[in-house]
């Protein structure tokens, strides 16, 4: 039969598995930040697109119907239209504004 013996102190026995364990656990973390950042980065394109479509939509007398959590403030000024979008995002709000000249129907001023 075979003796088996206890690792003898300060050995580096099983220090392999806990250093795959760490950077696993590194790994995957940094994978997480990553897709947060492209979830974001997604939410500003779509509230730059929502901006321009919100504007224009509203100079043309249509209004937009905003999706579930996206928040659209439009104003009018001096014949422009302000479209101020923000959609929620992992790694905070996007934001973004678009300007758009109101249409008047023909024969208005």
């Amino acid at each position: 039969m075979k003796e088996t013996r206890a690792p003898a102190p300060g050995s580096e026995r099983g220090s392999v598995t806990v250093e795959a364990a760490v950077s696993i656990s590194a790994l995957i973390v940094v994978c997480v930040i990553i897709a947060a950042g492209v979830a974001t980065l997604a939410a500003h394109v779509a509230a730059i697109d929502l901006a321009g479509a919100a504007a224009r939509g509203h100079a043309l007398g249509r209004e937009l119907e905003p999706g579930r959590g996206v928040r659209i403030t439009l104003t009018e000024t001096a014949g422009v239209v302000t479209a101020s979008v923000t959609v929620p995002a992992p790694l905070g709000d996007a934001t973004a504004r678009a300007f758009y000249p109101v249409e008047y129907p023909r024969g208005t001023p």
